[in-house]
This record gives structure tokens, C-alpha cells and sequence, in this order.
């Protein structure tokens, strides 16, 4: 009966672990789509989870960008984040390469991301 009520148990902590993982997953996507205020060319509408399922390292942008609404501006109203810095060190890099091996990729020109 004692093994029984062991099993029980562990059977129900283990399931009750997978549901937090489950949930916290699907909690720390973030918005579907972000928009960041881009200056004069006008804002970025930026397809965050398409990004996440392409790239699956957050870590690609989130070295940089810390996760929680509003970081880029907050950084750059800090001084800490310099204009053009995210879109030549992350996103154009990115779209080249994956451009430059036959992979779908976004846009190159700052109209293909900025809209006015």
C-alpha cells in the first residue's frame, strides 16, 4: 500500500512539474508583435514570436536586449544603447547570412522594417 501511495505521489509531482513547465513556456513567449519606436524612418513593426520560432536562441537578441516591454527605449533613453546598434549588430546580420545561405530571410533596406 506504502508503494502504492509512493508512486501516487511522485507520478503526481512529476505531472504537476511538466504543467509548470508547459505554462511558464507559453508565459515567457512574450507579445506576438512588438512595436519599437524607431525615430525619423518611422516605427518597427517587429514579428516577435515568427523571430522566436526562426532563430529558437533567445539569447541571439536577449544578450543585448533585456525581456521586458519597453528595454530598447528605456536603454536608449540611458545612454547605454546607441541608435542603429540592435538593427547593424543583430537584425541586419542576420537577414544577410541567412540571405547569403539561400534561407528565407527579412528585409535589408530600411524601408523593408521602418514604417511611417
Amino acid at each position: 500500500m506504502l508503494k502504492k501511495a509512493v508512486f501516487f505521489l511522485l507520478g503526481a509531482a512529476l505531472w504537476a512539474a511538466m504543467a509548470a513547465g508547459w505554462c511558464a513556456g507559453a508565459e515567457n513567449r512574450g507579445a506576438k508583435d512588438i512595436v519599437i519606436h524607431a525615430g525619423y524612418r518611422g516605427d518597427v513593426h517587429f514579428p516577435h514570436w515568427q523571430h522566436q520560432e526562426l532563430v529558437k536562441d533567445c539569447q541571439v537578441c536577449h544578450s543585448l536586449i533585456p525581456r521586458s516591454a519597453g528595454s530598447i527605449e528605456r536603454l536608449k533613453e540611458a545612454g547605454m544603447l546607441g541608435n542603429k546598434v540592435v538593427m547593424n549588430t543583430i537584425c541586419l546580420k542576420c537577414h544577410r547570412d541567412r540571405r547569403q545561405a539561400g534561407k528565407p530571410s527579412g528585409p535589408i533596406a530600411c524601408s523593408g522594417c521602418h514604417k511611417r
